[in-house]
């Protein structure tokens, strides 16, 4: 019998009731509040939140399955027991320059963990390649995952990164403290900085973050500090990224942005237009595809 665990990971978070179908005027003319939009004033842009009926105040991640096989899976559930989506209906932004972010793969760790966009409720999976289970090469050395309530746009082209398009997939997010997180965990972080990798043609960030509890969290605000608190971090993480495919035959990944991080103000501004295009994604400003907005 698949084993059945319980992880608690407290957070102020959001559920919603998206559907695959478009929804109908006659639908909302019933539900008024099935989708609201939010405004926060300490960012220069908008921040969407979606929002639903219920609005639980802790989030707890149940794994279903055994770890490290194609049945394995970690869903996320409100106070209430009811499934909701660690992409879609945990809030973004915390306010006071903080984020939210999902673990997904923890640091020291080689199984390819990620969102299973296309399932419902959006639950963390092992990626899978010809039905095998995926595993990097080496393990990954920082905790790494997502930020809630982002999308990079397939069908948008950066002009300052190559005219490149979005990988579509959440926002990537590598948090350097030096505790390792579990599967599912919910953090509070703060951007440092952001990476612009290539990815075979697509553009794929990676969000350079530390977790406001990890113990040098004070002394780290932009990619100098981390640079000075963290040496050698920053090219490591880069040269992570680009050669891990490379046991596989493929061809190293490229950076933009002159191949290296970009600063925290940069990482905002790359965080809310990703948030920005995720509200148009799940408004069906744009077209999902296969994408569940569950």
């Amino acid at each position: 019998m698949a084993a059945t665990r319980v992880i608690t990971a407290a957070t102020n978070s959001t559920s919603s009731l998206l559907l695959k179908r478009p929804i109908s005027s006659q639908f909302l003319k019933k539900s008024p509040h099935f989708l609201s939009l939010s405004f926060n004033p300490t960012l220069s842009k908008r921040l969407f939140t979606c929002r639903a009926v219920y609005q639980p105040q802790d989030v707890v991640s149940k794994e279903q399955g055994e770890p490290e096989t194609l049945d394995y899976r970690v869903f996320f559930l409100d106070n209430s027991g009811k499934k909701i989506s660690p992409w879609h209906d945990i809030p973004l932004h915390l306010g006071d320059g903080a984020f939210n972010f999902v673990v997904e793969i923890p640091k020291e760790s080689s199984a390819k963990m990620e969102v299973a966009t296309d399932e419902l409720y959006t639950p963390i999976k092992q990626d899978t390649k010809k039905g095998k289970l995926r595993y990097y090469p080496y393990n990954i050395n920082w905790n790494y995952g997502l930020l809630p309530q982002t999308w990079e746009d397939p069908t948008l082209a950066n002009s300052e990164v190559e005219g490149a398009f979005g990988d579509n997939d959440p926002v990537d997010v590598v948090e350097i403290g030096e505790k390792q997180r579990k599967i599912g965990e919910i953090l509070k972080v703060k951007p440092l900085g952001a990476l612009a990798m290539i990815d075979e043609g697509e553009l794929d960030w990676k969000i350079i973050a530390i977790a406001l509890d990890d113990p040098k969290a004070s002394l780290v605000n932009d990619v100098e500090d981390v640079e000075k608190h963290f040496p050698g971090t920053l090219t490591a993480i880069r040269d992570w990224f680009r050669d891990y495919k490379i046991p596989d035959g493929k061809p190293a990944n490229k950076f933009g942005l002159g191949n290296k991080a970009a600063n925290k103000d940069y990482a905002l501004k790359v965080i809310t237009e990703t948030n920005e295009s995720w509200a148009k994604l799940v408004k069906r400003n744009i077209a999902a595809g296969e994408l569940s907005l569950v």
